[in-house]
């Protein structure tokens, strides 16, 4: 693995670190221990775009969702821009929660 690739990855390990810190506010896990955060992606000129979606399509907090994980991916300081695309495909579901999650959350 080269140089460049394992910056792009530690870049992407910075921006899941901090996605922990975000929270659904209905539900006491992070977006990403959730299972709502589909993709990273971190282009050669650092900018980022995250495929996230919602628990449920009709969210009436969506929006702030969204703006805290832009600004949590921002706040990285390798990260020069982030674009974050809302998406309901695959639909979320309880399967994608992470196994922790599911044992704080009592699902297991």
């Amino acid at each position: 693995m080269n140089q460049e690739m394992k910056e792009l990855l530690q870049i992407e390990t910075k921006i899941i670190a901090i996605l922990r810190e975000v929270y659904d506010p209905e539900i006491p896990v992070n977006v990403y221990d959730l299972g709502l955060i589909y993709d990273i992606l971190v282009s050669d000129d650092r900018s980022v775009l995250i495929k996230m979606t919602l628990t449920a399509p009709n969210c009436p907090i969506a929006d702030d969702i969204v703006l805290q994980v832009k600004e949590a991916a921002a706040s990285v300081p390798e990260v020069a821009d982030v674009k974050v695309e809302l998406v309901f495909d695959p639909p979320w579901s309880q399967d994608m929660i992470g196994e922790e999650a599911k044992l704080e959350l009592g699902l297991l």
